[in-house]
């Protein structure tokens, strides 16, 4: 008895039409979307877009920022002083700490959520690429240092012309200032996104942004400090070539007109000077290098 052939499954397979449509309207390209990260990330990094929460620490920074222009500005204008109390090149100086807490508090935001959510492949998707990616942040990061820095010289000029203080010498001496901030921020801002990116753990990411600045520069003034008290004053400037800060210090002091701030008031001359530019370009180079090889590594 021959035994029945087993019938078979009945076709359930669909097409379902869920009205997807295809794109017809333009394609903006790698540009446009290099320039809306580069302006997500810099409006981030002050809190804008984002949490009220997230506002508090950047603005409360640039607020303590601005507060002692504005105090020395008011103080020259009703004393109708000749001159303004700090140096233009120096503000950022004597404020170093402030720049360093937001530099840590914010260059992890900007990179550090990227790492831990695993969200960077898919900026690596059509149509943005690697060198996008770490040229819109680097960028952004160092335009917000800027601002930040750069805005309480701009609170003193214009302090010092209500002060009728010269014009010619307020104009030369805030150029000057306008400069060594704008190096300070590509400097600072490429040494606290390769320490962010080196870690997704947020806290991590401030103590060794902390870390790079504020305890490389007690160490080198330590150092200097030795220097200068066991007379060899010879020493000093060679010393200012191993933190950001200095090296800052050491280039404006040489080029732009900033008075010596290093103990024995050691003077770093041209060639000291070209090289203490040497180092800060090397280094803005290897920071953009290693956010380069970092993010080949991360994005497979």
């Amino acid at each position: 008895m021959s035994t029945p052939a087993p019938e078979a499954a009945p076709d359930t397979s669909r097409i379902h039409n869920i009205g997807y449509r295809s794109y017809a309207g333009p394609r903006l390209g790698r540009a446009y979307a290099r320039r809306s990260l580069y302006s997500q990330s810099l409006r981030g990094a002050y809190g804008l877009g984002r949490s009220a929460k997230s506002k508090v620490l950047p603005m409360t920074l640039a607020a303590v920022m601005f507060i002692p222009a504005l105090i020395m500005v008011s103080i020259s204008v009703y004393l109708e002083a000749k001159t303004l109390f700090w140096e233009y090149t120096q503000y950022a100086v004597f404020l170093q700490l402030v720049i360093a807490v937001f530099l840590a508090s914010q260059a992890p935001q900007s990179v550090s959520r990227d790492l831990r959510f695993r969200t960077v492949p898919l900026y690596f998707s059509r149509p943005i690429e690697r060198a996008d990616y770490v040229l819109a942040k680097y960028g952004a990061m160092s335009s917000a240092l800027f601002i930040l820095t750069a805005t309480p010289l701009v609170i003193m000029w214009i302090g010092s012309m209500l002060a009728k203080m010269d014009f010619a010498e307020q104009a030369r001496m805030f150029g000057q200032g306008l400069v060594s901030v704008a190096v300070l921020s590509v400097l600072f801002g490429g040494i606290g996104l390769v320490m962010a990116a080196l870690t997704p753990r947020r806290g991590f990411g401030v103590a060794a942004v902390i870390a790079a600045l504020t305890i490389s520069y007690g160490a080198v003034s330590t150092l200097q400090g030795i220097a200068f008290a066991t007379d060899n004053t010879g020493a000093i400037v060679w010393l200012g070539l191993f933190s950001p800060v200095t090296l800052v210090i050491g280039l404006q002091n040489a080029f732009l007109g900033a008075p010596a701030s290093f103990p024995a008031e050691a003077e770093v001359g041209a060639g000291a000077g070209a090289v203490y530019l040497a180092v800060i370009l090397a280094l803005v180079a290897a920071c953009y290098g290693i956010l380069m090889r970092r993010y080949r590594k991360v994005g497979l």
